[in-house]
């Protein structure tokens, strides 16, 4: 049956029909550390190592070919992990490039960012609604789609909550970015100060 599926999927590809997994999986050896040097790199040798930060090391260690979505309270690393450290280590270790841009820059580099295999949007919910040659695009959730559906790995930061971003976004693209991604939530007191 394997083989007979996998015949037929073969066949298939004669006219352009892809049904491989073409998903990002990474397993970033070390990964506490790895992530703990990143954090000392850019805050200083007086870094603490948060709750939070087990879950991001945990998906280092092993995404399962998902992506990491970090959302919750203002100052607690999201964007440092998500815009810095952890291009880094899809650079470094694993040979990748991820493209990173904040999410006010969606509709201007949208066509751009679309052609990329890694993404990752920081502070998700700053966006304005984008109105193209009347008609209006909300280039998140087109986003959230492509990446679902081309077999993208989308890394994102938000300061909303699950149920925020539900509200904002609808249900069909809170039940995607569930699929697509690891959820870890950021809470807790600012360490900005």
């Amino acid at each position: 049956m394997v083989n007979e599926l996998k015949e037929i999927i073969d066949s298939q590809r004669i006219s352009g029909f892809r049904a491989d997994d073409t998903r990002v999986h990474i397993e970033t050896a070390d990964a506490r550390r790895v992530l703990m040097r990143g954090l000392v790199h850019f805050c200083g040798d007086s870094t603490q190592w948060l709750p939070e930060y087990e879950s991001v090391a945990e998906w280092m260690a092993d995404n399962k070919s998902r992506g990491i979505l970090c959302y919750g309270n203002c100052g607690r690393g999201k964007s440092l992990i998500t815009q810095r450290i952890l291009p880094i280590v899809f650079r470094h270790w694993h040979g990748l490039i991820v493209n990173t841009l904040t999410a006010t820059e969606l509709s201007a580099r949208y066509e751009e960012i679309s052609r990329y295999k890694i993404i990752s949007v920081d502070d998700v919910g700053t966006e304005d609604i984008a109105n193209q040659f009347g008609e209006k695009h909300d280039f998140f959730r087109e986003l959230v789609d492509l990446c679902e559906r081309k077999q993208k790995l989308l890394i994102a930061s938000t300061n909303l909550g699950l149920k925020e971003i539900a509200d904002r976004y609808g249900e069909r693209t809170i039940d995607r970015l569930r699929s697509i991604t690891t959820t870890v939530l950021f809470k807790g007191q600012s360490l900005r100060g």
